[in-house]
C-alpha cells in the first residue's frame, strides 16, 4: 500500500502554517524539513505544524521536529504543534510517540489550529 505523505503551506495571520499529512518517516522527513527551513529563509518566524493527519511517525520524524524547535529558537521564533488527542484515524500516533519518549514537553502543543494561532493561547499540558 503506497501513502501519500504531503506537506501544504498557508498562513494565520502572523503564523505560517504547514499542514503535513501521511506518513513521517526516514523517506519523508526531509521533506518536511526542508519546507520549515525555507519559511525561515522567507522569514516566517512564527510557524504551527499541524500533524493531526499524521499517522505515523518514527524516530527521523521525531528528530525533525526537535531540529525545528531548535531552529526556531535560534531565530527567536515560535513553534507550534497542532497534536488532538484524536485524529489520523484513530488517535494522534505522534502524540503517543511523542510523549513515550518523553519530547512531548519540549512542545507548544495545541488541540487546533484556532487554539494555535492565538496569541494569548495555553498550550495542552504535557
Amino acid at each position: 500500500m503506497v501513502v501519500a505523505f504531503n506537506v501544504t503551506g498557508g498562513e494565520q495571520g502572523p503564523w505560517a502554517v504547514l499542514h503535513v499529512s501521511g506518513e513521517l518517516d526516514l523517506v519523508t522527513s526531509p521533506v518536511l524539513r526542508q519546507r520549515v527551513h525555507d519559511a525561515v529563509a522567507e522569514g516566517r518566524h512564527s510557524l504551527v505544524l499541524d500533524l493531526s493527519e499524521v499517522f505515523f511517525c518514527d524516530s527521523s520524524g521525531v528528530g525533525v521536529l526537535i531540529a525545528s524547535r531548535r531552529l526556531m529558537r535560534s531565530c527567536q521564533g515560535r513553534l507550534r504543534l497542532i497534536l488532538p488527542a484524536e485524529g489520523a484515524v484513530d488517535g494522534s500516533h505522534v502524540n503517543r510517540v511523542l510523549g513515550a519518549l518523553g519530547v512531548r514537553r519540549l512542545f507548544d502543543v495545541h488541540a487546533d489550529l484556532g487554539s494555535a494561532v492565538t496569541e494569548e493561547s495555553r498550550p495542552l499540558s504535557a
